[in-house]
């Protein structure tokens, strides 16, 4: 099955699989929509899936465990005023749609105005090929994939005690029907490949981590990908046999490029959700205009990224992704909206609208989150630093969106002395406010990088893949925990 063209075109795919399967066609869903307007309503919509998981993971040189899944189902919402009622079924079928609309009308009213969204049907270009990467090897091929992601591991360094390996591929279908008769689909595919391995050395034990992954075809995973990964995973490893307790205190700290962007994502993208804003619960609300940020920073989310992992084509709600500016040279100029939001804040949709199945309702939520790239080389940034932390990759860490208070774990630190990376240290945790950490970003550097496709973003109970990214960043007076 080759890319589609266009959105548009991916409906030939998602109308047989989610409609013409079930019994259903363009009648059936006149008439879902005919019920839920009978009464009042704002906007309605129907939101079709079908998914399909695998997943295998290695351990002691053998597989052990394998998983397949498939769900499949129905959501349908009907939006009056800020009010919004929500029904699914993992039954696609006429009688579940007219029980779905039934419940979901319940909410509408005279109290309404009645008023419909202004949408055209759009035909925008496929970011991801269409085709299903659990198809693309057969199960052998895919253990053997794993066995060699051990093989590289093993290889880089003697002392790797154990090796955990995992694979994971979905593909879904999705189907998107408005009651103002709009009607796209997307088909979406998803690879992700993971990589722990234990070092040991003196009775001390040490982990590494790498992965990567993407929207994209399972053959990227060549051997020269997995080497890195390999490659990756030892070395943070090495790195931290070696290291030393991490000081505490507050200090100058430089964060490398791609994956640290977590911070950014965390600790600010979710203030800039308009949820959080149109409530005013967020440390960024009301604040389009003013400066939130030092000269220099730039932040966009960018829905449009070919085969990245938080990429795609068109949002949970129908609505094309695109490029959002969010912070431009310091000042706050837009937040990320959904189309309720948006409706209720007098914007438009930024094409922020996602859901983690059927099952769920669409949220603002972040895609592609990162930071522009600035002037400076990343050597000059480290030598202008006399004493400090250099983060290289970061663990797990909590976050406040309310306050925008973090605390960040670092999987793998150096200090700074005198203008050079010196020794590794272990245990650092960053401390801060996400909004007081971007005024006091005082250098950027030209490095710009995403991470390698790991990211998952959770929010009211739900998960979806995300991209992250940034340049090299020096961020003056920022709190260290350390175990020193």
């Amino acid at each position: 099955m080759n890319a589609p063209a266009t959105v548009a075109d991916a409906l030939t795919i998602a109308r047989p699989v989610l409609l013409t399967a079930h019994g259903l066609d363009d009648a059936a869903l006149e008439q879902t929509f005919a019920r839920l307007t009978a009464h009042r309503l704002d906007y309605a919509d129907l939101y079709f899936q079908y998914a399909v998981y695998e997943g295998w993971s290695l351990e002691e040189g053998i597989v052990k465990s394998g998983s397949f899944s498939i769900d499949q189902g129905v959501g349908v919402r009907a939006v009056c005023g800020e009010k919004t009622a929500f029904a699914y079924s993992d039954d696609i079928s006429a009688a579940a749609l007219r029980s779905a609309a039934d419940t979901t009308r319940a909410i509408a009213g005279a109290g309404g105005e009645g008023r419909v969204c202004a949408a055209r049907p759009c035909a925008v270009p496929a970011l991801y090929t269409a085709e299903n990467p659990l198809h693309q090897m057969d199960a052998t091929d895919k253990v053997r994939l794993l066995h060699r992601l051990e093989q590289f591991a093993r290889a880089e360094d003697a002392r790797v005690l154990e090796v955990m390996a995992g694979l994971s591929l979905s593909w879904n279908v999705v189907l998107i029907a408005r009651h103002d008769g709009y009607m796209a689909a997307d088909v979406r595919p998803l690879v992700r490949v993971s990589l722990t391995v234990i070092l040991t050395e003196g009775g001390r034990r040490e982990q590494g981590h790498a992965g990567g992954g993407g929207r994209f075809a399972l053959h990227r995973l060549d051997d020269e990908l997995l080497r890195q990964l390999a490659r990756e995973a030892v070395h943070q490893a090495r790195t931290n046999l070696a290291a030393a307790p991490a000081p505490a205190g507050e200090m100058t700290v430089v964060l490398g490029p791609g994956w640290p962007g977590i911070l950014l994502h965390e600790a600010i993208g979710h203030g800039l959700e308009g949820d959080f804003n149109r409530r005013g619960t967020s440390a960024f609300s009301g604040r389009i205009g003013e400066r939130v940020a030092a000269e220099g920073v730039t932040v966009v989310d960018d829905g449009t990224l070919p085969e990245r992992r938080g990429s795609l084509s068109m949002d949970d709600e129908g609505t094309p992704t695109q490029c959002t500016m969010l912070i431009e040279n310091g000042i706050l100029v837009g937040y990320l909206q959904d189309a309720l939001n948006a409706r209720l804040m007098g914007t438009a949709s930024t094409g922020n609208g996602r859901r983690e199945s059927f099952a769920h309702l669409p949220y603002p939520r972040m895609t592609n989150t990162y930071m522009l790239g600035g002037s400076h080389a990343p050597e000059e940034i480290i030598g202008s630093v006399q004493k400090g932390l250099y983060a290289a990759n970061f663990g797990g860490g909590q976050v406040d969106i309310t306050s925008g208070k973090f605390v960040f774990s670092a999987s793998e630190a150096y200090l700074i002395e005198n203008g050079k990376i010196t020794h590794p240290v272990k245990g650092a945790t960053l401390i801060g406010n996400g909004p007081d950490v971007l005024t006091r970003v005082r250098m950027i550097g030209n490095d710009m990088a995403l991470d390698p496709g790991i990211g998952t973003c959770g929010k009211q109970g739900q998960s979806v893949p995300v991209g992250v990214g940034q340049p090299t960043l020096r961020i003056d007076g920022l709190t260290v925990g350390g175990t020193d």
